[in-house]
């Protein structure tokens, strides 16, 4: 049994305490006037389905699971390019010029991935629990899942992002347009720009099988897919119509797929933008497995009671690391913010050719699609 602790988690300003008095608090007084009758409390689930971690595009990779240390080093062999040399009859055929081949060697590099350790801590204090009948901490572990599994995206999101500036610049192609109103079908979300940056890849294009969009982006599909007629582009109402010009599928209202891709719709895929431009959507395609993941040690949930105060207190540690394989994590820094994935310059290249990364990003405008405020 914990020792009793002289400290009370609700005495700071800023504390986070289930039972506080504060405003947000379910133990405030204007909480329990009002509806401390009530036998129990409604639940506002997170709105982010936050898919595109649950997607098949992520795979686990047991190099990447119970490791020591702070990054994660993984070699691979360079291409596998060997030079060729002619042979024929004669005493000084080959390279070096000696009749024998000259032995070549097989070259290694390696690349980097960074742990990212993340937690956080809640406290109830009995009183709270008696005059509300309800056990927070307990509604936590039923909602837990879902707000890792967004915490977990976020930091997916912010990397991609600092992937995509930098060390994959070269499978990255923006089309969208910033000035409102001077967009046109060439900006837009259509069958033609999803071919033109699903071939960065070259002959690799049919590496890629799964699209993640924005939900605007997806009605927009949805909208193509249910029309017995639409325009080759399906942006403008000025564009000549054609009978069986586009569309998914006029039979089916769900959106799984588009152009032989899997689609994922998550609305943390990035929407970006400044003030008074058009938004200008970011759109992603994967391969199978294109990024790695993992976890130094599993999630660890310790509960604690501080008899002092009457309180229990839940802590929530987890380590995870998300790595795009071919891409290397180059800053001094461990332990990653957000703010430092999203950094461009924490990032290179670790293959010769981005190519051989099953990674694109594509970013248009949407018919419709607003204004960034």
């Amino acid at each position: 049994m914990a020792a009793a602790v002289n400290h009370n988690f609700g005495t700071s300003p800023d504390a986070s305490v289930f039972g506080s008095a504060q405003p947000a608090g379910i133990a405030s007084p204007t909480r329990l006037a009002s509806s401390a009758p009530c036998t129990k409390y409604l639940a506002e689930d997170l709105y982010e389905r936050c898919l595109l971690v649950q997607s098949g595009v992520l795979a686990t990779d047991s190099r990447l699971v119970n490791i020591t240390g702070t990054r994660i080093e993984m070699p691979f062999f360079d291409i596998f390019d060997p030079a060729e040399e002619v042979v024929n009859s004669s005493a000084t055929w080959g390279d070096n010029s000696k009749g024998y081949y000259t032995s070549q060697a097989i070259t290694a590099d390696t690349q980097y991935a960074p742990y990212c350790t993340r937690g956080f801590m809640h406290s109830m204090d009995d009183l709270s629990k008696y005059q509300t009948g309800e056990d927070a901490l307990a509604h936590i572990r039923t909602k837990l899942s879902a707000a890792l599994n967004k915490k977990q995206t976020t930091k997916l999101v912010n990397q991609l992002e600092g992937v995509f500036d930098t060390a994959l610049a070269a499978n990255s192609l923006d089309l969208s347009e910033a000035t409102a109103g001077s967009e046109d079908d060439a900006n837009m979300f259509s069958l033609q720009n999803v071919i033109q940056g699903q071939y960065l890849l070259g002959e690799k294009a049919q590496d890629l099988n799964t699209i993640v969009v924005h939900p605007r982006v997806a009605a927009q599909l949805q909208l193509q897919g249910q029309l017995t007629f639409s325009s080759p582009a399906g942006v403008s109402p000025s564009s000549n119509l054609e009978w069986g010009g586009g569309g998914i599928g006029v039979s089916n209202t769900t959106l799984g797929f588009y152009n032989g891709f899997q689609v994922i719709v998550d609305s943390m895929v990035p929407v970006i933008g400044a003030g008074g431009e058009n938004n200008q959507y970011v759109s992603y395609m994967f391969g199978p497995g294109a990024i790695r993941t993992g976890s130094q040690f599993p999630i660890n949930i310790e509960t604690e009671r501080n008899i002092a105060s009457l309180q229990d207190s839940m802590a929530v540690t987890y380590s995870q690391v998300h790595h795009i394989v071919g891409t290397s994590w180059k800053a001094a820094t461990d332990h990653p913010t957000n703010a430092q994935l999203a950094t461009k310059g924490n990032w290179s290249l670790a293959f010769a050719d981005p190519r051989n990364i099953p990674a694109v990003r594509l970013v248009t405008n949407v018919n419709g699609g607003g204004i960034a405020a």
